[in-house]
């Protein structure tokens, strides 16, 4: 285990460069940032598995896969891959997909905060406000900032890269408990990810004489979420079969659901009836 190749800040500097312009390169419904992911990742592959077709393969197979997150904090995921790779080799492989994965969540919503949401408003509305005053020192507001973004943006690379080292470094040999705890982490960000992106329920109800019977209620006794959850299990079930991919899962998920809407229409119908 180990990798003889060292990065440059030569590289280090690239990969930064195309991490501000082409993370969103190729974006699509089934690896959303995953291709951009990978074009970010090539001047780090080229230098450590340039000569090694195989472990080219692999971390090319390995960066392609699915990846979001904020633009702004995926400097710091980056960072943190490349130093893995560059101490660990091509071993870092399971390390560096549950660091993705485990972190990408939680990134998402601290980076659309900071540099979108509170970004915005406060940057526009200060910008705004001195141009109502006819101050031409308005329009210089959200050049500054975006200057300011850009220099975090660079620093948040060699934060991940640095920390990325250290982890390598101090762990090398206890690399497995990391990797574990970085999976159930993973594992537990896309679980809580669930209720809150997936929101369908049912206002399916049977009257019988006085006493009135909500479907919904009784999922939510039994497992709160339970439809949900249903219909994220059902996917990545159909995801699993040879000629499903992303694109034809949402069309078989709309089919679903005006299936069952309109069936649940007519089951309401007829529960009126008794």
């Amino acid at each position: 285990m180990g990798n003889q190749k060292k990065l440059t800040k030569q590289d280090i500097n690239k990969v930064y460069f195309r991490n501000l312009f082409a993370l969103q390169f190729g974006w699509n419904y089934e690896k959303m940032q995953g291709l951009g992911y990978a074009y970010v990742m090539m001047p780090v592959l080229k230098r450590l598995y340039g000569d090694n077709p195989e472990a080219m393969k692999r971390a090319l197979k390995m960066h392609l896969g699915y990846f979001n997150t904020s633009q702004q904090m995926s400097h710091l995921i980056v960072g943190a891959d490349m130093a893995l790779e560059e101490e660990l080799g091509i071993e870092s492989e399971e390390a560096v997909v549950s660091i993705k994965t485990g972190l990408m969540g939680p990134f998402a919503g601290v980076g659309d905060t900071l540099f979108i949401a509170i970004y915005r408003a406060i940057v526009f509305s200060i910008a705004a406000y001195i141009a109502l005053q006819g101050n031409p020192v308005g329009l210089f507001v959200p050049l500054i900032a975006c200057a300011a973004i850009l220099f975090a943006r660079y620093k948040f690379t060699y934060i991940g890269y640095n920390s990325g080292r250290k982890l390598a470094e101090g762990f090398a040999d206890r690399i497995a408990p990391i990797t574990e705890a970085a999976s159930i982490l993973g594992l537990t960000v896309v679980g809580a990810l669930i209720p809150s992106v997936v929101n369908y329920k049912t206002n399916l109800t049977f009257a019988f004489g006085e006493v009135t019977f909500a479907l919904q209620d009784m999922f939510d006794k039994i497992l709160p979420s339970l439809l949900p959850l249903a219909i994220v299990m059902l996917s990545y079930w159909l995801l699993g079969k040879k000629k499903v991919n992303s694109t034809r899962l949402i069309f078989i998920l709309i089919i679903l659901g005006m299936v069952l809407g309109n069936l649940q229409n007519v089951l309401t119908g007829l529960a009126g009836l008794f």
